[in-house]
């Protein structure tokens, strides 16, 4: 590995906030672009995101340490003439400006693709909505749960069961995601400007992100197929590929899909040799057609071991399975820091060793070191000497609060 970092020298404003577009912007500072985070005076709301049921109580802002790493803060007011006159003057020598502000937020700002456009020819303006630039719903505003999430048919189609209730998402579930997709744009137009020497506007939206995960499901929609919900485990199409529960009580997907060739694999794996010779389960058609029974067989095989056990049985016949997983487990997972998946971040304000990386390599190229996410205004002195503010109009931004100067990351 060298200490290249493509994307050294790439300026890059992010005026988004929550987390799908600032996901965008944290790859791009990881593989060494300069990121300048812009927030109002009174801060990011998703920085002062409080705890709740079902969300971990830490004395360390994790959502914000994850999601804007290896970033330099700016707190600016963009609903003064003065506030905007700083933006104006860092996006004229800027390589990409992300937003997801609301539709008509920008137009109050002046912070449309239109407004800054003019100030800089080669700018890649990258703009996320929850529901799409065109038609009724583009000022709409929503979260991944709602417009990528609920939207899609993702929470209907997920149920544990028929009359199952439709499962909730987890916090950022989509955005993440969605975020990658912001990222792939932006890189795609910054390939198109190497061509052309223009810049121009890249979007994404978390509902399109949706259909494109459920986008199998959705094509059969399209294609007049009537899409059924998922029967319960019990009741699964097939039993080689279902859930199943472990003597200690953890959970693992056995995912069989070549079944005439893993069959007996598995027979051999779990020690029932009389299993080859049941009628039932004679061919993949008699397996299919009497999944029912074989789940019932296998739970209770499956469930005479603990997971360690069958783990290292599953593993020495080369079968396809996966335990359900705890994000507990992951702090001693040493397959997700051998890959890579984890990396470390040391910087004591972040009450960790290890943090989540973002999910693209490239090789022979080392990311920068993720730093601890940047307090509320840390940089915004140092960020204006470099736009060739003088002292004393560093001074009067500072006293009007224009712009704030923050201590630290605490």
């Amino acid at each position: 590995m060298t200490a290249r970092l493509p994307l050294a020298g790439l300026r890059v404003i992010d005026a988004a906030s929550w987390i799908a577009g600032p996901v965008a912007t944290t790859i791009l500072a990881d593989f060494g672009a300069d990121v300048v985070k812009i927030e109002p005076p009174a801060g990011d709301t998703y920085r002062h995101r409080s705890g709740g049921p079902g969300v971990p109580e830490s004395p360390y802002n994790y959502r914000w340490i994850v999601d804007n790493r290896t970033k330099r803060g700016l707190a600016l007011d963009l609903r003064k003439p003065e506030g905007r006159d700083v933006l104006c003057r860092l996006v004229a020598h800027a390589d990409v400006f992300v937003t997801n502000a609301p539709l008509d937020s920008r137009a109050r700002l002046r912070i449309r693709w239109e407004d800054l456009a003019p100030l800089n020819p080669r700018l890649i303006y990258a703009s996320l909505t929850a529901y799409g630039e065109s038609g009724d719903e583009s000022a709409k505003t929503g979260f991944d749960a709602t417009a990528l999430w609920a939207r899609t048919g993702l929470m209907d189609l997920v149920r544990a069961a028929p009359d199952a209730p439709p499962p909730r998402s987890l916090p950022g579930m989509g955005d993440h995601p969605t975020g990658v997709s912001l990222y792939a744009a932006i890189m795609t137009a910054l390939y198109e400007r190497e061509r052309t020497g223009r810049g121009t506007m890249v979007s994404t939206s978390l509902m399109a992100n949706g259909l494109w995960w459920n986008a199998i499901q959705v094509q059969a929609a399209l294609c007049g197929a009537r899409v059924e919900p998922r029967p319960s485990r019990e009741e699964a199409a097939s039993a080689l590929a279902n859930l199943y529960r472990c003597a200690d009580g953890r959970w693992f997907l056995l995912n069989l899909v070549q079944d005439e060739r893993d069959w007996p694999s598995l027979v051999r794996a779990i020690e029932q040799p009389d299993l080859l010779n049941d009628p039932r389960f004679a061919s993949a058609t008699a397996r299919r057609a009497n999944a029912r029974a074989l789940v019932s067989v296998l739970d209770e095989v499956f469930a005479a071991r603990p997971w360690p056990k069958w783990r290292a049985v599953l593993d020495a016949h080369g079968l396809t399975f996966g335990v359900v997983g705890t994000v507990d487990d992951t702090r001693d997972d040493p397959q997700m820091v051998a890959s890579g998946a984890l990396v470390p971040i040391d910087d004591p304000r972040a009450g960790a060793s290890l943090t989540v990386a973002s999910p693209l390599w490239l090789e022979g190229v080392n990311k920068v070191p993720p730093r601890c996410a940047p307090g509320l205004g840390e940089h915004s002195v140092e960020i204006l000497r470099e736009a060739g503010y003088t002292d004393a109009e560093i001074d009067a931004l500072l006293a009007a609060r224009t712009v704030v100067q923050g201590k630290d990351g605490s």
